[in-house]
């Protein structure tokens, strides 16, 4: 039986969690999600805790077990806590700053670059070079996040360019054969 699909998803206080055959709606302090589930997956809500369960042990249902119960506990997740993942900019010139809803990038091309904030997003910029995507969404923040990647993704030869907090370039030795860290 699948490991992940049968761990079960505490619903804090304040979350309400509907379901009805291949729907599940969850709302909370942050605000409102849907989405389609696979109807044969069996769910249960019994003293705040949900559980999701498959009716055989068919390839399939094999299959969708831990994929639903992932996606039910993103949902409950993110309408309590939200979700947040940071980019960095680096290079020399390279910056970032806000305006209203728009992310503006200097990242080295002629023009500066614009980015709308989609629905449910929000962006939030700490200093000339952190970027920050938050939203309820797990899907819609990492898409987000890496859209802004793909304007100017990390160069590995000098480094720079846009990459996730925390995220490790290698970079290669170049012509010389130098090694560099």
């Amino acid at each position: 039986m699948s490991r992940v699909g049968r761990k079960p998803i505490p619903v804090p206080e304040g979350v309400e969690v509907n379901f009805k055959r291949g729907e599940i709606f969850a709302r909370g302090p942050r605000g409102t999600l849907s989405r389609s589930i696979p109807p044969d997956m069996l769910i249960e809500l019994s003293n705040g805790v949900l559980t999701v369960s498959r009716p055989t042990d068919n390839k399939i249902h094999r299959s969708l077990h831990g994929l639903t119960r992932t996606l039910i506990a993103n949902m409950v997740q993110g309408v309590s806590e939200g979700f947040q993942k940071g980019l960095e900019v680096m290079g020399v010139g390279y910056r970032v700053q806000i305006s209203g809803e728009k992310l503006i990038f200097q990242l080295g091309y002629s023009r500066p670059v614009e980015i709308s904030a989609p629905a449910g997003i929000s962006f939030s910029v700490e200093g000339t070079n952190k970027v920050i995507v938050s939203g309820i969404d797990k899907e819609l923040v990492g898409k987000a996040s890496a859209q802004i990647r793909a304007l100017r993704s990390p160069d590995h030869y000098k480094g720079k360019g846009i990459r996730y907090s925390g995220e490790r370039v290698r970079l290669k030795a170049g012509k010389s054969g130098k090694a560099r860290e």
